[in-house]
């Protein structure tokens, strides 16, 4: 299992199940969006989307919280950019990546339990990224699964 999450050699082969795949595009296509939004909007989505109350912190306050909000955007960005390059150019390394976003969204969750903001109601990623979380590793069994039966199948 091991030389299928760091292959010896990377390509852009992909021999998992194509539903894998297409979710790694989703989770690309939703990590890039998600960063433009922190970096470019104005209130980096943190009222209008995370729903913090910015228009109740002082003006230092509110602009810090967008501040670091931008630069996770940057992080994010980075983060969405590599992934497009795994799935454009080196697929192969698909199954590691899985690794890296559940271990990635899996520590968000389980941070959220030791650090909090205040919000108004429930930020949409509060509610969707568990539900991801569970489906990140059915994705990366999905990701190596094919190539074991090919392999089992005689090709």
């Amino acid at each position: 299992m091991l030389e299928k999450i760091l292959p010896g050699q990377v390509d852009n082969a992909f021999e998992g199940h194509r539903l894998s795949l297409v979710f790694f595009y989703f989770i690309t296509l939703l990590t890039i969006c998600r960063s433009c939004v922190h970096i470019f909007a104005g209130d980096g989505g943190a009222q209008s989307i995370a729903t913090i109350p910015l228009d109740a912190f002082t003006q230092g306050g509110a602009e810090g919280v967008i501040f670091l909000f931008a630069q996770w955007g940057i992080a994010q960005l980075m983060i969405g950019v590599m992934y497009l390059i795994v799935a454009l150019r080196y697929r192969r390394l698909i199954p590691l990546m899985y690794i890296f976003i559940f271990f990635e969204w899996g520590s968000r969750i389980i941070l959220a339990f030791f650090k909090s903001i205040e919000t108004v109601s429930v930020a949409p990623a509060a509610l969707v990224q568990p539900i991801l979380v569970l489906v990140v590793p059915v994705m990366f069994y999905l990701s190596i699964r094919q190539i074991k039966a090919t392999n089992n199948n005689g090709g």
